[in-house]
Formats: C-alpha cells, structure tokens, sequence
C-alpha cells in the first residue's frame, strides 16, 4: 500500500486527527502534524500498539508446548502387588528472533503410582524391571552383610570375656557413663557402597517383617547424633581391640538454660492496648496480666482493651519500664517509614485560591467568569452545594481556584477549604454588605493564617454601595490599603467582567510576595477536597496535589482509605496520567470514600500503608464507641432525674458527596433540643439500595436522599412498606423539614383558659341530683361538657364536672352571661349560697423549635 497522510489515515479508520496524532505519539511514531506521511511498516507499528491496549497479541505464536503422556503396570517379584506408572513428558519449541525453530530440551518427566493392592510405592521409575532386580540384589546383599555382622560381634564378645586384660582403658570422661549396649545396632545400618546404590536405586517396598521397631530406630538416631556431635568437635572415639565403639549414654535433654536473671523490657503503651499484646510486649502470659489487673479492681478479657494509666501501672507491677506513647507519634513513626527518601528540588508552583463568602453574594457566578464557563446554573437553587475545584490558566499564569459553599450548614467545608489554600477571595455583594457567613470566612482565614483579598461583587447594580462594605470590613479590623491596612480591596463584577483582570491582578502579587514552593520529583503529597461513590466508577475522590507529582498507578493513602490509582481526570473529564503540584484531579482506586479534608500522600510499602489505614479505623471505631457509651450514660442520669420520655426522631441520609452528608449531620445535630432530637440511624455516600430501606423499616427511620435517588428493589421495597422516603437537591428545605417533623414530637403547650363564671343564689334539693344550685351567670359562658371549679371566698374547695345544666326545666348545654339557671354538681353536694362554680377549658398550643 503506498504512503498516506495522518488526515487520510483518520479518514479511513472513522477516528478525529488529533486522537489518531496522540495514538501515533504513545505508540512511539515521530508524527505530529496532519500532512505526515505515513508507511506500511509505522501502519503496522501503530496497529500491533492499539491491539496491545486491548490485551490481543499477535496471530504468529511465539511458543508451542507438546504433552504426552503413557500409562503402563509394573509387577512387584512375588507377583502379588501391582504397580500403575504414569510417564508424563513435556517439549516446548519456541520462535528465535531469526526465525529459526529450535526445540527447547525442556522434558519434564513425572511419574505418578497409583495405590498398590497392599502398600505404596515410590513413584519415581525410570527402568522397571531394572531398578527390581537391582533392589532384590541390594536386599539379598545387605541380609548377607548383617549375618557376617552378627558373627563378627559374637566372637569379639567371646574374645572380650575370655581375655578381659587386653582391653585398653577407657578415658576418664567416660568411666562414668556405663549404658548397656543397643542391640542390634550394627543390623540396621548400611555400608556406603550399599548407600550408594540405594541413592540411584528406587525405594524398594519392605516386607512385612521387616519393619523395624520404634525404640530401637530411636537408640540409633541418638547414637549418629553424638557420633556426628564427636565429629565436628574433632574427638576420637575410644575403640576396643576388636574394634567395637564403646557404648555412650546419651541424655535426651534440651539445651536451652535458664535465664539467671530477670530481663526487663521497655514496654512502649499507646493510648489503648489489648490485654494479649500488653502480655506479647512483657513476654508474659496473658493470666498474669488478667491476674493484676483483678488485683487493682479491674475486670478485662483477654481481648478487652485497656487505658494507658491502667496499662502502665501493670507494667510497672509486674517490673518492667513504661514508655508511654501517644497514637499521633505512632502514627508519624509509619508515615515517615512510609515515605521515600527523595531529594527534594524546591520550584515555583501556582496559588490555591480559595472563593468564600456569604450565599448569593456572587462567588460561583464570579469564578464563572473567570473560567468562562456556567456552573451556577447547574446547581440546585442556584446555591453551591459543594468544593469545587478548579485550575485556571490566565494571562497572568496559572491559578487554581476552590469554590466553597456560602450556606450556614457548610461551615466544615468553609473551614477545610481556608486549611488547604494560599490565599482566600473575599467576595462580599455591594448591595447587601457584611453578612453572617462573611464574618465567619474572615475567621476561618485568620485561624488558617491566610491573607485575604476582598472582592467588592454586583458593582453594577443600582443600589451598590462600596464604601458601605468598605466600613463594615473595617469594623471587623479587615482594614483596605489605602487606609493603611495590608488587605486589597477591588470592586468587580461578575455580570460584565469589570475589575476581574484586577482581581487577578491582586491574587497573583499576594502570591509572590508568598513565595510558593513545591518539589516534582518527591512523592505526591495534598488533601482530599471531595469524595463520592459512583454507580459503575466505585469511589472517585477530588484531590488536590500540594508537592511531588501524583501518577496513575501509585499507591495511595488518605486517611483511612488506601488503594491504587486506577484512572485519573481532570476538572474537565478528560484522562491524565500524572498531576504536580497546585493540580486538581479525580482520581478512582481507593477502597472506601476518604472524608473530605483528609490528608493524602503516596507511598511504596501496601503492607504498612493498610497496618495505618488499619490503625485509623479501629480508632475511629474505638472513639464511636467512648460516645456511645458516654452518650448512654448521660441518657441514663437524665432518665434518673426526669421521668418524661424524650422525643426521638430516627432518620438515615444518604447523599452524593462526603462533605454534603458532614454538613447535613452537623445540622441535625444543632437542630435538637432537651426535649427533641435527631438520631441518625445510618449514613454514607452513594445511592439508596434495598439494604438501606431494609434498616429503616427495622429502626423506622424517615430516609432522605440529598441529590441521590433510590434503585429498582429500594422502591418496590418502599411501596410495599410504605416506608417515608423523600429526595432533596436543597439542603435549607431537607433542614426545614427536619424541623417541623421535630416540632410535631415537642410536646404541646398546655393552657388554662376560663370560659365563664356563676355565682350560687340558692340551693334545691332534688331526689335525683341532691343539692342543685339556682344560679345567675355573672361572667362569659357556662357550658354543660366543660369541667369546672367550686369557689367559696375566693378558695378552690372542689374540682369535678357539672352533672346537669337547666334553663327552667329544659336541659341546655350552654348558658350565657346575665341568664340564670340550675346546676348539679356531680359528686359534691356541700354547696352554699354565695359560692362560685367557675367554668374552664384547657387548651393545647403547638410549639415550634
């Protein structure tokens, strides 16, 4: 095929010019323009580079392995056993680079015995009939050998008893170790020819006399091991003239010595340890430290954990030293051993600008400007809802840029976002001045040490008024440079782009005078700015890289998540494989959603890096359960001290992103009160599923979703249930609903309101009421289903209802002011003329938090 350009190859493969450029780039082409002319041989190139992304290989094999495998049956010599051997062999022939195919001599031969009629036999057999004949050979040789053996000890024992004189003395280190003789010693050892023959020969099945005795095995294993001992410490054996060794007792004792003194150890106690390894540190059992805690009143399981004041006055107890250490020193003690020795080479990096202010006052829509792109819009309401993180490449030079949330509930994202910046944007609106989330971000950047820059926003609107802004700031000692102050003022808008260049202007001289420095070659260090879990992606974190340059494939930790970098993009959605510093990116591959502000770093060692992730979560764990208790204990008293039941309402929240869910939960937890309270069932990132509504019907939970919706089974779950599920994408309604429904749990107030007064003119006996009092209603309204009070000089002598209300002989069930009437008191009949019978009704007014 002749030569083509890069535009008409991308023509014909349906792919754009600059994807096939940086195909053509990775796969190691020269090409970087579209007229480029492209050969057969860089076609072929290209193409053995794109099926390797995919996982293909080329069509031409590189190796082909041959198997075979036979199967025959050996007989044993007395006919009665039968053997199965399995020969397996194995040829590989593999393609040289000069297309030559040279057979590998890569034979393997396994040989694998079945289970014989009566025992099992080795399985290595390379010459059946051979290896038997030299095995019966070899038995029938050894047999004759231990005959001449027994012989030969038999005369030189008549020989010993018959001339005891000529026996050489034995040295003295051995005249008190008088053992009898093993029998049988020399029956059961080979000559080293017969060694020999039994190493190339196979094993040979025993017969069933032949098996030999326990004991005796073991009297001879002693005996080789302080003949060997003898050896090597040089030591000539004593002999007898007939040239038996003489007979040593062996003692079947252990080496190991006791200590003769106590080691004392350096026991180095954390804020909590395991009773198991407070006695591993000791080298103590488990009981004595179980021992002395019951001795200092304290009852603990092996697995229980205890405090370091315990712990250490145990330690002390049972003699040893207490080094007392705190968990952050262990912790730093495996960062440190974690990170890479790496010559730091310090270079100039871009500023981490943060955006803060009160809501609506402009910050989105002014960022938006500066990125000309629209990102308020997108949000729900209009209001930001989350960090946003972007990097931003200006006339100036490049920027990266953090857009915090203005609501009141986002205080904890305000305040990780002024930690991990360089300086902080102040954007304050003209027309509404100082607000309450103003004065809050002036806090969080003093606390962080952060200069800030104020952006006076909405100077085009009518009723803006800088100076008024201007003042207010001042009051808040954030005083303007031409006051004399060291904080830049600019009045911009973000509606027509005035004063953005300034502000730029401003942000990039604040960071010069900072001198912002950051090394590339180091290890990747920066901070978590937002984590979610994805449907298909798993956990996508937003990282921001402070120094060093974060690769894709390097191993992460952030807290209590680690995992390798999977795939890495940028605020734009497009794939990168590395990031330096000042760069935000998402990146994909952690095990669990890092909590937003959770300091991240790279390192080398996964074993250590999951010990640490480990160790974060059973503190973690450990703290959730101190609150637990502490919270069940302080329930417990306020149980002792009032009686009234405290109204709970049980939710669980799901919502998209880490610091949502914070600020949802940090809300709630402000909204309660002593009578009313929120209790979070469950909470986490990522959508509803079935599980979720499984526990809300088991705790009768209320479960909101925030920007997050439920899946298939959830909502047949739901509906089933009728389980009370609400989504939100507004974080005040979710709150305003929260507190209504904890308004409805308060309990009402109650009122005591006096609807009518009579006063006793007479009294009548009746047979069927008893005493009945004629009555004039001097005040409001009597009425007949009320409850009512009896009055005589002004003191309450009787409470009950009225039993009968007439107008002359008509039952009524009202009666007004200036009518007279009959009353029958039920119950009582102690009533005199000039008493009162007041009418009451208690009214019940609902509360609101």
């Amino acid at each position: 095929m002749a030569e083509v350009t890069v535009s008409e190859l991308a023509k014909v493969v349906g792919a754009s010019v600059d994807r096939l450029l940086s195909q053509m780039q990775e796969a190691g082409l020269p090409h970087n323009s579209a007229d480029a002319s492209v050969s057969d041989e860089e076609k072929q190139t290209l193409l053995a580079y794109l099926k390797g992304l995919h996982g293909e290989q080329s069509r031409d094999p590189k190796k082909i392995t041959l198997k075979r495998k036979t199967v025959s049956t050996l007989k044993t010599g007395a006919g009665r056993k039968t053997v199965n051997v399995e020969v397996r062999k194995t040829r590989t022939y593999v393609k040289r680079a000069n297309e030559e195919e040279t057979a590998v001599p890569s034979e393997q031969e396994e040989s694998i015995a079945a289970e014989s009629v009566v025992e099992q036999v080795s399985p290595v057999v390379d010459d059946p009939e051979v290896k038997r004949q030299a095995a019966i050979e070899a038995r029938r040789k050894a047999e004759e050998e231990a005959r001449l053996e027994q012989e030969n000890q038999r005369k030189a024992e008549e020989e010993r008893k018959s001339a005891p004189s000529t026996v050489e003395p034995l040295p003295p280190e051995l005249v008190d170790q008088p053992v009898d003789a093993p029998k049988h010693v020399k029956k059961h050892v080979r000559d080293d020819d017969e060694a020999d023959d039994s190493e190339e020969a196979p094993k040979k099945a025993k017969k069933r006399g032949a098996i030999k005795d326990p004991k005796r095995k073991k009297e001879d294993l002693l005996k080789a091991v302080v003949e060997e001992v003898e050896e090597v410490a040089g030591e000539k054996k004593p002999r007898l003239r007939s040239g038996i060794s003489v007979p040593i007792k062996v003692e079947n004792k252990h080496k190991f010595k006791k200590p003769t003194n106590k080691i004392i150890h350096d026991v180095e106690i954390p804020e909590q340890i395991t009773v198991s390894d407070l006695a591993q540190a000791m080298s103590v059992k488990a009981a004595v430290v179980i021992k002395e805690l019951m001795k200092m009143g304290t009852m603990a399981s092996i697995n229980q954990p205890i405090d370091q004041d315990t712990a250490t006055l145990v330690v002390g107890e049972l003699g040893h030293n207490p080094v007392p250490v705190s968990d952050d020193e262990i912790e730093q003690k495996l960062i440190q051993a974690l990170q890479a020795d790496v010559s730091e080479e310090l270079e100039p990096r871009a500023p981490v600008v943060t955006v803060m202010g009160h809501v609506d006052h402009g910050k989105t829509s002014l960022l938006d400007h500066i990125r000309k792109t629209r990102v308020a819009s997108g949000e729900a309401g209009g209001i930001t809802q989350h960090i946003g993180a972007y990097h931003v490449d200006t006339p100036k030079g490049m920027i990266t840029f953090l857009d915090t949330p203005g609501h009141a509930a986002f205080t904890a994202m305000r305040a990780r976002g002024a930690h991990s910046t360089d300086v902080v944007i102040l954007v304050v609106a003209a027309d509404d001045g100082v607000m309450p989330q103003t004065v809050e971000a002036i806090q969080h950047a003093r606390a962080a040490g952060v200069p800030i820059v104020v952006a006076i926003n909405k100077m085009d609107k009518e009723g803006a008024d800088p100076d008024r802004v201007t003042n207010e700031l001042s009051a808040k000692d954030v005083i303007p440079e031409e006051w004399g102050g060291d904080t830049q003022f600019v009045k911009v808008s973000a509606h027509t782009g005035d004063g953005i260049d300034d502000l730029l202007d401003a942000v990039l001289l604040q960071a010069e005078l900072l001198e912002l420095q950051a090394s590339r070659n180091a290890p990747a260090k920066g901070v978590i700015v937002e984590s979610r879990l994805e449907k298909g992606r798993g956990v996508v974190a937003t990282a921001l890289v402070q120094s060093g340059t974060l690769r894709k494939g390097d191993l992460l930790l952030a807290g209590e998540s680690v995992g390798k970098i999977r795939a890495m993009v940028d605020e734009a959605g497009k794939p990168i494989v590395e990031a330096g510093p000042s760069i935000p990116v998402e990146i994909l591959g952690l095990d669990m959603p890092p909590a937003a502000g959770e300091e991240f770093l790279v390192v080398e060692d996964e074993r250590k890096a999951r010990e640490l992730a480990e160790m974060r979560q059973d503190k973690t764990r450990q703290d959730r359960v101190n609150r637990q208790q502490a919270a069940k204990l302080e329930n417990m008293f306020a149980t002792f001290e009032s009686q009234d039941k405290k109204g709970v309402l049980p939710v669980m929240v799901k919502a998209d992103v880490r610091g949502s869910l914070e600020a949802i939960l940090s809300a709630m937890a402000d909204i309660g009160t002593d009578e009313v309270e929120v209790n979070v069932v469950a909470s986490g990132v990522g959508g509803i599923n079935e599980s979720d509504i499984n526990l809300a019907i088991t705790t009768g939970a209320v479960v909101f979703g925030f920007n997050v919706r439920a899946d298939t089974a959830a909502r047949q779950l739901v509906e089933q249930e009728q389980v009370d599920l609400r989504y939100y994408s507004i974080i005040y309604n979710l709150l305003d609903d929260v507190k209504q429904a904890l308004s409805g749990l308060l309990t009402p107030e109650r009122s005591e309101v006096i609807t009518g007064i009579a006063e006793v003119r007479d009294v009548f006996r009746s047979p069927k009421f008893g005493a009945v009092a004629g009555c004039m209603v001097i005040e409001g309204t009597v009425h007949r289903n009320k409850r009512i009070r009896v009055l005589r000089d002004n003191i309450v002598i009787y409470e009950g209802e009225l039993e009968s209300l007439r107008r002359f002989k008509d039952d009524v069930n009202e009666v007004r002011n200036g009518v007279e009437c009959g009353i029958g008191v039920k119950d009582y009949n102690d009533i005199k003329p000039g008493d009162q019978i007041e009418v009451y009704e208690i009214r019940e007014v609902a509360r609101q938090l």
